[in-house]
């Protein structure tokens, strides 16, 4: 549980929903990129009191793809936007490691920064399918060399963002000094993969340094996130594991110098919200008769690394090679066929709606105990809030499930502070050069 026995949330948004037939569903904006849709969901974010508005990356499109996937703003151009139209919401947004340079990474995510005024967060992905990298004419890299790529790519963009001292911009008009001499830093790093022996062309971040995100779960995963997360998304739907993951990840921080409060483990939920149980599986049976299959198929093709539309749907789980992109999260699907007997064709329906995630069925009451259980028993710091369908089932979430949250003294009702790292609770990191800066001045 968090020091200040606060549970942390955010909201990861898909235009379409995350439950692959939620566009559908009467009351859902079917999506797309629509910046009216978007506001909504961070305004009404912002009136919940959430830590952060969460976006996710994909390149690689398709007729058959999950429906967010197939047409959908950059993310940090939409969070650029939503900065404008929120003043204490965090806005998080996914960049690949594996197709990306870390300038180009480390100035968007500064930039993001100084626009909001200290709100930005980077989720940091390798990129998981080979599909992607066709967009870019590239062999995809092996899993253990893409997280080989990302842990330099990391460490360059941490370097870039202490180009500069905390003060270096003095624009004294009068001496005609536009940044202090001495206060450039610029990087000489020179990995296997990058080498950055330049600056960054702005100023020291507001938060220091952007709020590092991470959602590997697979050991090289949870290795990258010791050292250099502060927030992990992943995916648990069994209790006992969640706790085991908690209490493992946490236990590999203090080789780093690392308190077990500098992480925040915020495991996918999504709820399905009624005025009771029998409403909210009515609603969650209604989603799943609109399902088209050959998409359903296609998740859990993507998640599994295997074709599976040649298996019977009513059939067993067949075994499976292990997968090289989604290594966790195909993991997690194939343990819990296994665990609950699931056949083919009911593990299509659990990846079409929350694709392995904590999904909870029921009233406010209901997804509001079941959020309680996992929090004070050791298994989340809070949880990144999946909506099977935007705005329809978040605004309920924000009106029915947060008030509850509230009066049980579990969620904040005003935030703590203006910047993403004092609302989370996470200390500013001091630039890397301060204390050689003091010692040479002395």
């Amino acid at each position: 549980m968090n020091a200040d026995g606060r549970m942390r949330l955010g909201v990861f948004v898909q235009a379409a929903g995350h439950h692959v037939a939620g566009w559908r569903h009467p009351d859902a904006i079917p999506g797309g990129p629509d910046l009216s849709l978007m506001r909504h969901i961070a305004v009404t974010a912002e009136r919940g009191k959430f830590d952060m508005f969460f976006l996710a990356d994909n390149f690689a499109t398709g007729y058959a793809e999950h429906p967010s996937s197939i047409g959908k703003f950059e993310p940090i151009t939409l969070l650029s936007v939503l900065s404008a139209h929120t003043t204490h919401l965090g806005l998080a947004a996914t960049a690949s490691t594996t197709y990306s340079e870390p300038y180009h990474v480390a100035r968007a995510f500064a930039s993001l920064d100084h626009l909001s005024g200290g709100r930005a967060a980077w989720n940091v992905v390798t990129s998981s399918y080979p599909k992607n990298g066709r967009v870019f004419g590239r062999e995809h890299p092996s899993h253990a060399d893409r997280y080989a790529i990302a842990s330099e790519f990391v460490e360059a963009c941490l370097q870039l963002w202490d180009s500069w001292d905390d003060d270096a911009f003095v624009m004294d008009k009068a001496r005609g000094t536009f940044v202090r001499p001495g206060s450039l830093h610029a990087p000489d790093f020179h990995g296997e993969h990058f080498t950055v022996t330049g600056g960054l062309n702005l100023p020291r971040c507001p938060q220091g340094h952007p709020v590092i995100i991470q959602a590997g779960s697979s050991a090289p995963g949870q290795a990258l996130a010791a050292r250099t997360a502060e927030v992990v998304f992943t995916a648990q739907n069994d209790i006992d594991e969640a706790r085991a993951f908690y209490r493992a990840l946490k236990g590999q921080l203090a080789p780093h110098g690392r308190g077990e409060d500098t992480l925040k483990i915020m495991p996918g939920f999504m709820p399905i919200i009624g005025r009771d149980e029998a409403e909210a599986r009515a609603l969650f049976a209604e989603l799943n008769r609109t399902l088209d299959m050959k998409q359903a198929n296609t998740v859990l093709s993507d998640r599994l690394g295997t074709d599976m539309s040649g298996h019977d749907l009513d059939g067993p789980v067949p075994d499976l090679p292990e997968s090289d992109h989604l290594k966790s999260r195909a993991k997690l699907l194939l343990d819990t066929a296994r665990r609950e007997g699931l056949t083919l064709r009911d593990l299509c329906y659990r990846v079409a709606a929350a694709r392995g995630h904590m999904m909870v069925i029921g009233s406010a009451t209901q997804v509001a105990d079941a959020m309680e259980r996992w929090f004070r028993e050791g298994a989340a710091d809070g949880f990144n809030l999946m909506p099977p369908f935007f705005p329809g089932q978040f605004d309920a979430f924000v009106d029915q499930v947060v008030p509850i949250l509230q009066q049980r003294g579990l969620v904040r009702r005003e935030y703590e502070g203006t910047t993403l790292r004092d609302n989370l609770g996470l200390a500013r990191p001091a630039n890397r050069h301060a204390g050689r800066m003091d010692s040479a001045a002395e």
